[in-house]
């Protein structure tokens, strides 16, 4: 039976155990995850909150990580400016990147979701209005989530996945974990 660990990666995190490159420290997973064995099935930037899977099993971290499987992934993103019904639409029909253009999306306005406190905190602009989106995408590029709302007019402030296919965050603090069977 394969270990599957749902873990709320901190902002400032990286998505991996080592970091011996960098002539400075930071935070890694095994500042947090201490289980010999298992390994992050994706990943999520340094600057990114939320949901990070880790398993011991390589077929299921494939079937996670893999675009080919369209594993559906959920953000709640804090954008720059109010997007409107257009704008939301270009997310949904999917946008053109860098790289090519994208899968069609799910996008829609949230209320202010009940998070954490980010530490450092978001900037706040008295000038500058911002509010929240959730966004599904079923591929994984490079800051795709980032890069998809600023093509349409509206950088991503605070990014925090809530959920990986039928895995959700639920109630883990920033640096909790919990481990199920699968």
């Amino acid at each position: 039976m394969a270990r599957l660990i749902l873990f709320n990666k901190p902002y400032d995190v990286l998505s991996q155990f080592t970091d011996a490159r960098s002539p400075t420290p930071r935070a890694t997973l095994s500042d947090f995850i201490d289980l010999p064995g298992v390994y992050p099935a994706g990943r999520l930037d340094r600057d990114s909150e939320g949901l990070l899977l880790l398993t011991d099993d390589g077929r299921l971290q494939s079937r996670i990580s893999d675009p080919r499987f369209k594993t559906a992934k959920t953000y709640l993103a804090q954008v720059e400016g109010e997007p409107d019904e257009a704008a939301l639409e270009a997310l949904r029909g999917g946008v053109v990147l860098s790289d090519g253009p994208t899968r069609p999306a799910s996008a829609r306005r949230i209320e202010d979701p009940l998070l954490w406190p980010r530490n450092p905190p978001v900037r706040f602009r008295k000038t500058v209005v911002d509010c929240w989106i959730e966004l599904t995408i079923a591929e994984g590029r490079n800051r795709q989530v980032r890069r998809m709302t600023a093509a349409v007019g509206h950088p991503t402030l605070r990014l925090v996945r809530q959920r990986i296919g039928d895995w959700s965050l639920g109630d883990l603090a920033p640096g909790e974990w919990r481990a199920i069977s699968v």
